[in-house]
Protein backbone atom coordinates (compact mmCIF):
# COMPACT_ATOMS: atom_id res chain seq x y z
CA UNK A 1 0.00 0.00 0.00
CA UNK A 2 1.36 3.57 -0.95
CA UNK A 3 0.76 5.12 2.46
CA UNK A 4 1.49 8.57 0.65
CA UNK A 5 -1.63 8.08 -1.49
CA UNK A 6 -3.44 6.44 1.36
CA UNK A 7 -2.49 9.84 3.47
CA UNK A 8 -3.59 12.39 0.88
CA UNK A 9 -6.75 10.04 0.15
CA UNK A 10 -8.00 10.57 3.93
CA UNK A 11 -7.03 14.20 4.34
CA UNK A 12 -8.82 15.05 1.15
CA UNK A 13 -12.12 12.92 1.15
CA UNK A 14 -12.31 10.25 4.05
CA UNK A 15 -11.71 12.17 6.96
CA UNK A 16 -13.54 15.39 5.56
CA UNK A 17 -16.43 13.81 4.72
CA UNK A 18 -16.52 11.45 7.74
CA UNK A 19 -16.18 14.37 9.91
CA UNK A 20 -19.40 16.23 8.28
CA UNK A 21 -21.39 12.79 8.58
CA UNK A 22 -20.23 12.07 12.03
CA UNK A 23 -21.50 16.16 12.86
CA UNK A 24 -24.43 15.95 11.15
CA UNK A 25 -25.69 12.61 12.07
CA UNK A 26 -28.18 13.65 15.11
CA UNK A 27 -29.90 15.94 12.79
CA UNK A 28 -33.36 14.37 11.42
CA UNK A 29 -34.12 13.39 7.80
CA UNK A 30 -35.97 16.63 6.95
CA UNK A 31 -35.86 18.21 3.26
CA UNK A 32 -33.47 21.24 5.20
CA UNK A 33 -30.50 18.95 6.97
CA UNK A 34 -30.43 17.10 4.46
CA UNK A 35 -29.68 19.81 1.49
CA UNK A 36 -26.97 20.71 4.07
CA UNK A 37 -25.51 17.68 4.89
CA UNK A 38 -25.39 17.18 1.20
CA UNK A 39 -24.07 20.91 0.92
CA UNK A 40 -21.31 20.06 3.08
CA UNK A 41 -20.55 17.09 2.02
CA UNK A 42 -20.68 18.19 -2.05
CA UNK A 43 -17.70 20.20 -1.42
CA UNK A 44 -15.09 17.38 -0.78
CA UNK A 45 -16.41 15.16 -3.91
CA UNK A 46 -14.71 15.35 -6.97
CA UNK A 47 -16.85 17.73 -9.55
CA UNK A 48 -18.86 19.17 -6.21
CA UNK A 49 -22.31 18.44 -7.67
CA UNK A 50 -25.13 20.75 -7.07
CA UNK A 51 -28.30 20.75 -4.82
CA UNK A 52 -26.79 17.14 -3.20
CA UNK A 53 -29.07 16.13 -0.49
CA UNK A 54 -27.83 13.24 1.69
CA UNK A 55 -29.63 11.11 4.72
CA UNK A 56 -28.27 9.84 7.82
CA UNK A 57 -26.05 6.81 8.18
CA UNK A 58 -24.61 6.84 4.52
CA UNK A 59 -21.38 5.25 3.84
CA UNK A 60 -19.22 6.25 1.06
CA UNK A 61 -16.56 4.18 0.40
CA UNK A 62 -13.48 5.28 -2.59
CA UNK A 63 -15.20 8.99 -3.10
CA UNK A 64 -12.64 10.07 -5.08
CA UNK A 65 -14.10 8.04 -7.65
CA UNK A 66 -17.63 8.77 -7.07
CA UNK A 67 -19.05 11.51 -9.18
CA UNK A 68 -22.52 12.71 -8.93
CA UNK A 69 -24.51 15.00 -11.26
CA UNK A 70 -26.69 17.71 -9.95
CA UNK A 71 -29.95 17.11 -8.04
CA UNK A 72 -29.07 13.46 -6.58
CA UNK A 73 -30.53 12.36 -3.24
CA UNK A 74 -29.06 9.53 -1.54
CA UNK A 75 -31.20 8.64 1.57
CA UNK A 76 -30.51 6.91 4.61
CA UNK A 77 -28.34 3.94 5.11
CA UNK A 78 -27.24 3.72 1.67
CA UNK A 79 -23.85 1.86 1.47
CA UNK A 80 -21.72 2.99 -1.45
CA UNK A 81 -18.03 1.59 -2.67
CA UNK A 82 -16.77 2.85 -5.20
CA UNK A 83 -13.13 1.85 -5.73
CA UNK A 84 -13.91 0.76 -9.83
CA UNK A 85 -15.68 4.41 -10.55
CA UNK A 86 -19.48 5.05 -9.93
CA UNK A 87 -21.53 8.12 -11.92
CA UNK A 88 -24.82 8.87 -11.21
CA UNK A 89 -26.35 11.42 -13.64
CA UNK A 90 -28.63 14.40 -13.26
CA UNK A 91 -31.86 13.81 -10.88
CA UNK A 92 -30.63 10.26 -9.82
CA UNK A 93 -32.61 9.23 -6.24
CA UNK A 94 -31.30 6.10 -4.21
CA UNK A 95 -33.95 5.29 -1.52
CA UNK A 96 -32.94 3.93 1.71
CA UNK A 97 -30.68 0.97 2.09
CA UNK A 98 -29.61 0.55 -1.17
CA UNK A 99 -25.97 -0.80 -1.57
CA UNK A 100 -23.87 -0.25 -4.72
CA UNK A 101 -20.35 -2.14 -5.00
CA UNK A 102 -18.04 -1.43 -8.22
CA UNK A 103 -15.54 -4.31 -6.93
CA UNK A 104 -15.91 -7.79 -7.25
CA UNK A 105 -13.81 -10.22 -5.30
CA UNK A 106 -11.36 -12.61 -6.51
CA UNK A 107 -10.05 -15.80 -5.00
CA UNK A 108 -7.30 -17.06 -4.62
CA UNK A 109 -6.20 -20.84 -2.97
CA UNK A 110 -9.83 -21.20 -2.45
CA UNK A 111 -9.96 -18.21 -0.38
CA UNK A 112 -11.48 -14.57 -0.81
CA UNK A 113 -9.49 -13.00 1.99
CA UNK A 114 -6.07 -13.01 -0.52
CA UNK A 115 -8.09 -12.96 -3.90
CA UNK A 116 -7.79 -9.07 -4.63
CA UNK A 117 -10.49 -7.09 -6.16
CA UNK A 118 -12.26 -6.74 -9.63
CA UNK A 119 -12.95 -3.22 -10.28
CA UNK A 120 -15.60 -2.05 -12.90
CA UNK A 121 -17.49 1.38 -13.11
CA UNK A 122 -21.42 1.50 -12.63
CA UNK A 123 -23.05 4.05 -14.52
CA UNK A 124 -26.74 4.95 -13.67
CA UNK A 125 -28.39 7.41 -15.97
CA UNK A 126 -30.93 10.49 -15.80
CA UNK A 127 -33.99 10.74 -13.60
CA UNK A 128 -33.51 6.99 -12.74
CA UNK A 129 -34.98 6.11 -8.79
CA UNK A 130 -33.38 3.09 -7.46
CA UNK A 131 -36.22 2.21 -4.81
CA UNK A 132 -35.55 0.43 -0.95
CA UNK A 133 -32.74 -2.56 -0.82
CA UNK A 134 -31.81 -2.44 -4.27
CA UNK A 135 -28.60 -4.14 -5.17
CA UNK A 136 -26.50 -3.08 -8.25
CA UNK A 137 -23.23 -5.04 -8.88
CA UNK A 138 -20.04 -3.70 -10.41
CA UNK A 139 -19.94 -3.03 -14.24
CA UNK A 140 -24.00 -2.54 -14.82
CA UNK A 141 -25.38 0.90 -16.68
CA UNK A 142 -28.92 1.46 -15.40
CA UNK A 143 -30.21 3.41 -18.22
CA UNK A 144 -31.75 6.84 -18.51
CA UNK A 145 -35.37 7.02 -15.96
CA UNK A 146 -36.13 3.65 -14.79
CA UNK A 147 -37.59 2.29 -12.33
CA UNK A 148 -35.62 -0.69 -10.61
CA UNK A 149 -38.14 -2.29 -7.70
CA UNK A 150 -37.18 -2.35 -4.05
CA UNK A 151 -35.18 -5.48 -3.12
CA UNK A 152 -33.95 -6.12 -6.71
CA UNK A 153 -30.41 -7.18 -7.56
CA UNK A 154 -29.57 -5.47 -10.83
CA UNK A 155 -26.47 -7.70 -12.53
CA UNK A 156 -26.82 -6.66 -15.99
CA UNK A 157 -27.13 -3.11 -17.94
CA UNK A 158 -30.72 -2.15 -18.94
CA UNK A 159 -32.50 0.41 -21.47
CA UNK A 160 -33.89 3.58 -20.71
CA UNK A 161 -37.00 4.08 -19.41
CA UNK A 162 -37.32 0.20 -17.91
CA UNK A 163 -39.36 -0.97 -15.20
CA UNK A 164 -36.88 -3.62 -12.90
CA UNK A 165 -37.56 -5.86 -10.79
CA UNK A 166 -36.51 -9.18 -9.30
CA UNK A 167 -33.35 -11.14 -8.41
CA UNK A 168 -31.43 -10.82 -10.36
CA UNK A 169 -33.37 -7.67 -11.92
CA UNK A 170 -35.36 -8.37 -15.64
CA UNK A 171 -37.11 -6.31 -17.59
CA UNK A 172 -40.74 -5.66 -16.35
CA UNK A 173 -42.13 -3.50 -18.93
CA UNK A 174 -41.39 0.58 -20.54
CA UNK A 175 -41.36 3.17 -17.64
CA UNK A 176 -44.09 5.69 -19.03
CA UNK A 177 -43.98 9.00 -17.57
CA UNK A 178 -47.20 9.67 -14.59
CA UNK A 179 -46.51 13.64 -13.80
CA UNK A 180 -48.25 14.83 -10.40
CA UNK A 181 -49.49 18.19 -9.19
CA UNK A 182 -48.30 17.20 -5.72
CA UNK A 183 -44.24 17.83 -5.43
CA UNK A 184 -44.57 17.81 -1.63
CA UNK A 185 -46.45 17.05 1.56
CA UNK A 186 -47.94 21.18 1.18
CA UNK A 187 -49.74 20.23 -1.87
CA UNK A 188 -51.89 17.86 -0.44
CA UNK A 189 -55.45 19.10 0.67
CA UNK A 190 -57.23 17.17 3.46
Amino acid sequence: MNIIKELHYQLRYGLPIWLILFLTSWLPDISICIRIRGGLVSIFLPGRPKRFTLGRDVTLLSVNRLYLGSDVYIAKGCWINAIGGITFENEVVLAPYVVISSNNHGFKDGSVKRGGAHPTPIFVGYGTWLASHVVVAAGVTVGKGNLVAANSVVTKSSEDNSVLAGVPARYIKERLDNPSAINSKHDIKI
